[in-house]
């Protein structure tokens, strides 16, 4: 899931058009070491903190279907993920990274979720929203100053941009679907050799089952006609 958010969001730059102008986006740790190797105008969207979003925990599991509308297994709920980026703009300038923030900035506050379109993977089997926050309220978490100590650089603008993405439940199989009737075994006393090949029980006027299983309709005898039992 981390991954395809990644790509989400290199999608929804790509879109507003600052790859087009020569800027490269890029999801690595801007580190003193890289920012002096550093030899084109860059974004870097570096991810530095993951907390689940516990409040938004749910129980339970779905039933997963085929083609055919058979049960083939079960699935956990998803489970949402808080992922918090650091965006910063390295230019020669100052000025030149002070513009180019402001349109990373701008095409970030365009819209409160990520494009379905944007989606890949998980992401769009899921169809959930994800929802993004630019700028916004600092919340519990590792503040933008601490990031820059422990990455050894020089404190410097930066946006600070919160995911909540979901996170695909585990799904488990199931047994395929039952399509015979019981076979009945009999033997003659407790501690026969072996009991008999046995008999398939059939529901009377039904030889294959159909779509419906054994749960179609078939004929009963009325309750008056019923042998009694011995």
């Amino acid at each position: 899931m981390i991954h395809e958010v990644d790509e989400g969001l290199r999608l929804l730059l790509v879109e507003a058009g600052l790859q087009e102008s020569g800027v490269e986006i890029v999801f690595d740790a801007p580190t003193r070491d890289w920012s002096a190797r550093r030899n084109a105008p860059t974004i870097s969207v570096f991810l530095y903190d993951i907390r689940e979003e516990v409040a938004r925990r749910r129980t339970g599991t779905t039933e997963v279907y085929d083609g055919q509308g058979a049960v083939v297994g079960r699935r956990q709920p998803p489970r949402w993920f808080g992922l918090t980026y650091l965006v910063t703009a390295w230019t020669n300038r100052p000025q030149d990274e002070h513009h180019l923030l402001s349109e990373v900035l701008r095409a970030l506050i365009r819209t409160d979720v990520l494009p379905a379109r944007l989606h890949t993977g998980s992401l769009a089997e899921l169809g959930l929203t994800v929802g993004i926050d630019a700028a916004g309220p600092g919340t519990d978490g590792p503040s933008a100053a601490d990031v820059w100590s422990a990455l050894g650089g020089e404190l410097k603008p930066s946006i600070v941009l919160r995911v909540s993405a979901p996170l695909a439940g585990e799904q488990t199989s199931v047994g395929p679907p039952v399509t015979e009737g019981l076979v009945v075994r009999a033997s003659a006393a407790v501690d026969a050799a072996e009991p008999g090949p046995g008999r398939r029980l059939r529901y009377t006027g039904v030889g294959d089952p159909g779509a419906e299983g054994f749960a179609a309709e078939r004929d009963r005898l009325p309750p008056a006609v019923r042998r009694r039992r011995k």
